[in-house]
């Protein structure tokens, strides 16, 4: 209100946000500015739609992902409006604090440069990015992406999750590739329908961001303690070298491939039976790209508690998937660098990344793995046998 006072201004406007908490934060100060006589009014702009917008045939919300992508793949999406060519400014401008004093990235100490180099931010650098991908990147999509050692992949999630570019912008791109015959460019407007899937889910849903989204895995007997063998999970330190590759990699780049986010998902709450809330959480904390839905969407999807289709015996092989998709080796000597005689550049800055108080070296020798491969799917398997889903 200060800052309205300060401005004179007359009206305010602002993206609509999704969150139930950001949701009643927004409504409140609505109503106190509509109460000052100030024009208080949000718009749409994060989603392509509006989640209270895409219904099925009988008026209820999509529960799987299909059958929303098929209703709403040929829906009419308008391009995105043109940047407004002048804003006018005050006369004279409010007092502002020095961002520098806030002191941000505090928290991440020593880390916050090591992440820096692999941050991608700002609108251009969004525009940038979509426009490489439509042009180089796309046709090869639908393969490429799986490939966890190159980028093959749009990028866009960091920019999409802090807003500096539109999905309806993505989605033209991917709409002209398209029509172009691209082969991957369905599959991209795919990925932004999933997007969307994650917040028609919270929009009617909202409990999937704290509790289990199918209410008859509230029973389930997960651990829900900071173990030691979550530390060595969040230290990259299972002895899984996917698992162990991709934790590391997250902490230094701060993203991390979607392959690997669904072998991390996979082995924490299926092979170590650990509740699905804890990896949401580190993924909170470490990811430059978190967004609300998609990583509490993502996780439920991997633990089987959310809209999954087949749920519970979805058990992923962390070995078999290595080999599958870093069959020469690169993605694991990027980022470990116990066992290699002279680790990469990328492996050793882990150590520059992570906190002091883990006390690693990249001397360490290997880890056994904590629980094996064989050994925790079967527990897993037998967990779920037991029931009643």
């Amino acid at each position: 209100m200060t800052l309205v006072q300060e401005t004179g201004a007359c009206a305010v406007f602002w993206s609509r946000s999704y969150e139930p908490s950001l949701q009643d934060r927004d409504a409140q100060i609505k109503s106190a500015l509509k109460g000052l006589g100030v024009d208080a009014r949000s718009f749409p702009g994060h989603l392509l739609f509006e989640p209270w917008t895409v219904q099925t045939k009988t008026g209820g919300f999509y529960r799987v992902y299909s059958p929303m992508w098929k209703a709403v793949k040929d829906t009419d999406i308008a391009a995105p409006l043109p940047a407004p060519s002048r804003i006018s400014a005050p006369v004279d401008w409010p007092t502002s604090d020095n961002l520098y004093d806030w002191r941000l990235g505090a928290a991440m100490d020593r880390g916050a440069d090591v992440v820096r180099p692999f941050v991608r931010l700002g609108e251009q650098s969004a525009l940038d990015r979509l426009a490489h991908f439509g042009s180089e990147l796309i046709d090869g999509y639908e393969v490429a992406r799986n490939a966890v050692a190159t980028y093959g992949t749009s990028r866009l999630s960091e920019n999409l999750s802090l807003g500096e570019i539109s999905p309806r912008t993505c989605w033209h791109v991917g709409q002209t590739a398209l029509h172009e015959g691209k082969a991957g460019a369905e599959v991209f407007l795919k990925e932004l329908v999933w997007r969307e899937f994650a917040y028609h889910l919270l929009h009617h849903t909202p409990h999937i961001t704290q509790t289990n989204w199918r209410p008859e895995w509230d029973a389930f007997p997960w651990n829900e303690d900071e173990t030691e063998h979550v530390t060595a999970w969040k230290q990259g330190r299972t002895g899984i070298a996917f698992v162990d590759a991709a934790m590391r990699e997250m902490y230094v780049t701060g993203r991390m491939h979607n392959r690997a986010r669904m072998i991390v998902g996979s082995y924490l709450t299926k092979h170590m039976m650990t509740h699905w809330r804890i990896g949401q959480k580190w993924f909170e904390d470490c990811l430059t790209d978190w967004d609300p839905a998609s990583n509490a969407m993502g996780w439920q999807w991997v633990a089987g508690s959310g809209p999954d289709a087949t749920p519970y015996f979805r058990v992923f092989n962390p070995d078999t998937q290595l080999d599958k998709f870093d069959r020469d080796g690169a993605y694991r000597k990027a980022w470990i660098a116990e066992g290699y005689g002279a680790p990469s550049k990328s492996a050793l800055s882990f150590y520059d990344a992570m906190p002091r108080s883990w006390g690693l070296a990249p001397s360490d020798p290997v880890p056994d793995p904590i629980i094996g491969l064989s050994e925790g799917r079967q527990r897993a398997l037998d967990a779920y046998s037991n029931r009643d889903f």
